[in-house]
């Protein structure tokens, strides 16, 4: 018994008014993993095969498989013949199983040969269906908190993680033989999931301690959906994917939550990480203060009453909010020569790379330096244009052979005066 692949134009809309069945699957939706095919207008008047024998498929009916389904052809319990491509295919009880493959190659030749023997003596035929589409939101939540190591914080701590999952059939076959419950005619994947949920933990388990061992911070696994999913693939492939035939294709997770006792080690890190400022740390101690004196104004015995309190705390700790408030300075103080400070204006160096310090950033050449000159009117500058009286620097000009200088004020010759060359 076998199928053979019919001529799409040879199958047309008055097929199934022939006596010969038409073989649809069963409604499949999103999370029905495995359904049982029906007879297509089974009660209708038009259709003349009505003493044929239950679950007896007739020679030469015509079975329809759509994109994305997997079908099998069942014969006394075992799989004789299937299907990976979509099409019309005629069932043949005189021809060797075809076996049309589609995208899985050989891979479904090695599962039909392990699964083909096995099952009843003959006496049923059934046709089946298998979703290959990606199964999504299959919920899943950790019952008990998993313990994550994290090195900033340097503490192990708990988490509790509720999300989805989604899964697809990497070999039918085996997913059938391994997966699919006996007797069963349609199967939705929350009747099976139960049964793989505490393997899915486990592996989940496993891929957080993965993720905390390559370093990644406790509050980012929320984001990590997608290298959790590699992480949890690495690990179910050989059970998953080997031994069932599904895989894992993505794990979301919707929320994170940590126990009582992480999250007061997270707040107590954070807030400590915080007050190692000493900006913040002086504003919390000058805050305290002003929060104290806010307080006393509406003392329940009178503000006069609150104020003497405040000056009396004060008096008592006024050494050591002053310490506290001297080493927070101190600290500001020693971070703030760390940090480079700018060492003039802008200036532009030889090389034409614009520089702030006292060395070209580029060529290492030093700043020029900026003689200071007197202008007429008596100020002294160092730019090009006096800042009193707005006027330009005089030019300088020296003569290289004798030395002469020209009156900075006077006219600028072009040749010395005294020995007659040329003017710089």
């Amino acid at each position: 018994m076998g199928i053979i692949k019919a001529i799409a134009s040879a199958v047309g809309g008055g097929l199934a008014d022939q006596w010969l069945e038409v073989i649809e699957p069963d409604e499949m939706d999103d999370k029905t993993v495995f359904t049982r095919g029906v007879t297509v207008r089974q009660g209708d008047s038009r259709n003349s095969n009505r003493k044929g024998t239950k679950d007896t498929i007739s020679n030469g009916s015509v079975v329809h498989v759509y994109p994305n389904q997997f079908m099998m052809l069942i014969d006394g319990g075992k799989v004789v013949d299937y299907t990976a491509e979509e099409g019309y295919y005629t069932v043949d009880n005189s021809s060797l199983p075809s076996m049309f493959n589609g995208e899985f190659g050989d891979t479904l030749k090695e599962a039909f040969n392990r699964i083909k023997f096995g099952g009843v003596t003959s006496g049923t035929q059934k046709v089946f269906y298998i979703n290959l589409q990606e199964i999504k939101g299959i919920k899943f939540g950790t019952r008990n908190p998993v313990n994550y190591f994290d090195s900033f914080y340097n503490a192990e701590l708990f988490l509790r993680a509720h999300g989805t999952y989604s899964v697809k059939i990497k070999n039918p076959l085996t997913f059938y033989s391994e997966a699919i419950p006996k007797n069963e005619d349609r199967v939705e994947i929350e009747d099976i999931n139960e049964q793989y949920l505490s393997e899915f933990l486990e592996a989940f388990q496993s891929a957080i301690n993965q993720m905390s061992a390559d370093g990644v911070r406790i509050s980012y696994v929320a984001s990590k959906g997608r290298e959790l999913s590699r992480y949890m693939a690495d690990i179910l492939d050989a059970d998953w994917g080997e031994m069932r035939g599904m895989e894992i294709q993505s794990v979301g997770i919707s929320s994170i939550s940590y126990d009582e006792e992480s999250t007061k080690l997270i707040n107590m890190r954070n807030q400590g990480a915080m007050l190692g400022d000493p900006t913040v740390r002086e504003g919390y101690v000058q805050g305290s203060i002003a929060r104290g004196i806010e307080a006393a104004g509406s003392n329940a015995n009178g503000s006069m009453a609150g104020f003497m309190g405040v000056g009396m705390g004060m008096q008592s700790t006024t050494g050591f909010m002053g310490a506290a408030s001297q080493s927070n300075q101190a600290q500001m103080a020693r971070e703030s020569a760390r940090r480079p400070q700018p060492s003039g204006d802008t200036w532009r160096c030889s090389c034409g790379n614009e520089n702030t310090g006292n060395f070209c950033s580029d060529c290492g050449k030093p700043k020029p330096q900026t003689s200071v000159w007197k202008c007429s009117c008596g100020n002294d500058n160092r730019g090009n244009f006096c800042s009193n009286c707005g006027k330009p620097r005089p030019i300088e000009m020296k003569c290289a052979s004798c030395g002469y200088e020209p009156d900075p004020d006077g006219p600028a010759p072009k040749f010395c005066p005294e020995c007659g060359k040329p003017m710089q």
